[in-house]
């Protein structure tokens, strides 16, 4: 059920979003919450009148309700004619479906229709576009929307597509997979100078220079674009973000695998210190302060607002920690890290490596954050975007649909 404070025709016209609750038995779940509309028990009641006109009708309907002090009262109702269907959670193909991988990590909910079929195609076209530009070809990642989430399955090419691919690549495919997915968990320096540090400046220097025009200048010409250029911003930016994501999967994604190296490293010869737990050396960084920027997201599903919008016009958004919070972790950081040199101090060769292994393992850290930061950069002017092919015929463009459609 869906709950706005004040009348109805603020859901109805797109005016408000409103709170979103599900009722299972008596279970409630609240999937949304923006006005904090109706308590627990308002839902429960909204629920158990829902039943009842149902059961005297003799099937599910769709009703309209209002509140009044106490009181609850039925507005309407009228027969569901779009109901579910049966819910098939069949694999798609063969192999191993993941929720958590690659853009499922980004998208913790069912997709919109207008995400999946259009934005998510371009992001993922783009990710390809990212991956021949480093290896000179591509190797295609499956991906399906099983009742609306997003699944991804690992590549499974045979062996006349995977002979065309290193040939296609001209040897640059087998370093970036031997470095990017095996070597960084053995040997993180390594993997850095031959293959990390070089896709980091290139993302650092041209990759996302490249994005922040892109987003500036669509943003000056948006108030002025006529359908047929609104849906070319949404393009050209889906497409970036796809590039973008490449890099990101690759290069931050190596973070964690540096940090699960150095964790084994510490459960090896610092247990007394960091009782197996690495995380408290990677906590506090320069480079990871507290804050949300006004384009960060709950999902790249362009469906949901950003961090800006939920604080208000021009609003950072809350931060995870607040700035005391991460001084102490940086006090603690630094402290763990002087009592780790401590315990090695015997062991010159011991307190080498492990000051190499904490040097990368910082800066990928750091990395990780710079670069999922920036990754939504466009959202808001991605919804902007929306918003205006939306209200299209409000506009004086009628033929915006059908572009939309396109």
């Amino acid at each position: 059920m869906t709950a706005v404070r004040g009348l109805g025709e603020r859901l109805v016209s797109g005016e408000a979003v409103g709170d979103e609750w599900t009722v299972h038995a008596d279970r409630i779940e609240q999937r949304r919450s923006e006005e904090n509309a109706i308590d627990d028990a308002q839902v429960r009641a909204v629920a158990e009148l829902a039943n009842r006109v149902a059961a005297q009708a003799g099937r599910p309907q769709d009703i309209e309700w209002a509140t009044a002090g106490d009181r609850l009262v039925l507005l309407q109702a009228r027969p569901m004619t779009a109901l579910p269907s049966p819910v098939d959670w069949t694999p798609p193909g063969p192999g191993l479906w993941m929720r958590n991988f690659r853009l499922g990590e980004w998208l913790p909910e069912a997709m919109t229709p207008l995400f999946a079929d259009w934005l998510l195609p371009r992001i993922e076209d783009g990710y390809l576009a990212g991956m021949r530009g480093t290896v000179g070809t591509t190797v295609a990642f499956r991906y399906a929307a099983i009742n609306g989430w997003y699944y991804n399955a690992l590549p499974m090419p045979s062996p006349g597509p995977l002979a065309r691919a290193l040939l296609e690549s001209r040897g640059r495919l087998v370093p970036v997979v031997a470095n990017a997915l095996i070597r960084v968990s053995r040997n993180p320096v390594a993997a850095d100078r031959a293959i990390l540090d070089g896709m980091y400046r290139q993302w650092r220097d041209e990759l996302l220079p490249r994005y922040r025009k892109l987003v500036i200048d669509a943003d000056a010409a948006l108030d002025h674009a006529d359908p047929p250029r609104l849906c070319a911003i949404v393009d050209r930016i889906g497409h970036t973000v796809g590039e973008y994501l490449w890099y990101l999967s690759i290069v931050g994604g190596s973070a964690w695998k540096i940090e699960a190296r150095l964790t084994r490293f510490c459960r090896d010869h610092l247990d007394t210190v960091t009782h197996g737990n690495a995380q408290v050396l990677l906590r506090g960084l320069p480079g990871t302060e507290p804050g949300l920027p006004p384009h960060a997201v709950h999902s790249l599903d362009w469906y949901h607002p950003t961090a800006g919008e939920l604080a208000g016009d021009g609003g950072t958004g809350p931060g995870l920690e607040t700035p005391d919070r991460h001084e102490q972790l940086g006090h603690d950081r630094r402290a763990t890290e002087t009592a780790c040199r401590d315990v090695l101090a015997a062991n010159p060769k011991l307190l080498r490596r492990f000051d190499v292994l904490l040097e990368v393992a910082q800066r990928y850290a750091v990395i990780r954050e710079e670069q999922a930061r920036d990754l939504t950069l466009g959202w808001p002017l991605l919804r902007r975007c929306a918003h205006r092919l939306g209200g299209a015929d409000h506009l004086g463009l009628g033929e915006a649909a059908g572009h939309v459609d396109d």
